[in-house]
């Protein structure tokens, strides 16, 4: 899998490099301690998937320029942002098998570590005047913000519909991916209909991307570091079981609802829930929905010329789907 992506990062791979400085300029700052724990981040980084679509989507109709590397930036400030405050909400000690920033510094410190960043990204575009970029990533931090209180209320009364979980999805994590591919053609002065296009590209990517996170809970290959099952403990109602439960008889819904609630600790509960969700057809459906979003995203792919860009945004479509982690 990491070759893929070395593939996919081909045509863009000098301005990964430039971006890598880049990136840690943007977050410098007077204090001391706050320099700490960002060179921490830096060197914790993760695929960088995000930067990657914002170059892409940027090479698919021009060059990549200086506000192709601050709109790069941002996304990356506010991705980092949302992980650090994720740790805090989650009570997350762990990420990507390096402790997390309020394991090291306590969680105050992580939470002003966050606002930092998402200050920085909104100060980034106001500096250059990037007025565009901002009304970007203003919608959003609101939308994520909205879809995380959204997931938490709905998790406290279980009462998740197949269309509530599309928009809690839609605002948690493709809204994001969709900034990236907005950004990345607005950089390069895209007009309204262009940047709309490629917004919907972004959702129907990151749509799939995280239907497919959701099925690593029922997938005992346990190469993703998440515990096989997680979800469930944690009360996520995601689409396999979603689907499931509406389609149970009374009496199993009931049953299995009962696991959710009460038993959702109880190592063999959560099995029996695994195998219900797998032998009821929840996961085929999730993989069918998942890939319909995949196909709806090529199609748009598909309107733009030929280029080593386009290329590698298939192939990222490919990987977002197929990844095994």
């Amino acid at each position: 899998m990491a070759n893929i992506v070395e593939e996919i990062k081909q045509p863009i791979n000098e301005e990964m490099k430039l971006f890598e400085q880049k990136f840690y300029e943007s977050m410098q700052s007077k204090v001391p301690l706050l320099d700490k724990v960002t060179r921490f981040i830096v060197t914790t980084k993760g695929k960088q998937m995000r930067p990657m679509f914002v170059f892409l989507c940027a090479k698919l109709i021009g060059e990549v320029n200086e506000k192709t590397y601050r709109g790069a930036s941002m996304i990356e400030l506010i991705h980092t942002a949302t992980l650090v405050h994720d740790d805090v909400v989650d009570e997350s000690f762990k990420r990507r098998n390096f402790f997390s920033i309020n394991a090291l510094w306590k969680n105050k410190i992580a939470v002003l570590v966050g606002d930092y960043l998402l200050s920085k990204s909104v100060l980034l575009s106001t500096d250059h005047k990037d007025y565009d970029l901002l009304a970007v990533i203003s919608r959003t931090i609101r939308e994520m913000s909205e879809g995380e209180l959204l997931q938490l209320e709905k998790a406290r009364k279980l009462d998740i519909t197949e269309d509530v979980y599309y928009e809690i999805i839609r605002q948690k994590t493709a809204t994001l991916i969709a900034a990236c591919c907005e950004i990345g053609v607005l950089s390069n002065n895209a007009d309204e209909a262009l940047a709309k296009k490629m917004m919907n590209f972004g959702t129907y990517t990151g749509m799939a991307f995280q239907i497919k996170d959701d099925l690593f809970d029922y997938l005992s290959s346990n190469v993703i570091g998440k515990p096989v099952g997680i979800d469930i403990k944690e009360q996520k109602m995601t689409l396999p079981l979603i689907y499931t439960l509406k389609n149970a008889s009374e009496k199993e819904r009931k049953y299995y609802f009962n696991t959710i609630k009460r038993y959702n600790n109880d190592p063999k509960r959560v099995k029996e829930l695994i195998d219900f969700v797998k032998s009821s057809g929840g996961m085929d459906y999730a993989i069918k929905v998942m890939k319909d979003f995949q196909q709806k995203a090529k199609d748009l792919l598909n309107e733009f010329p030929d280029s080593e860009a386009k290329k590698s945004l298939y192939s990222m479509l490919d990987y977002v789907i197929e990844r095994k982690f």
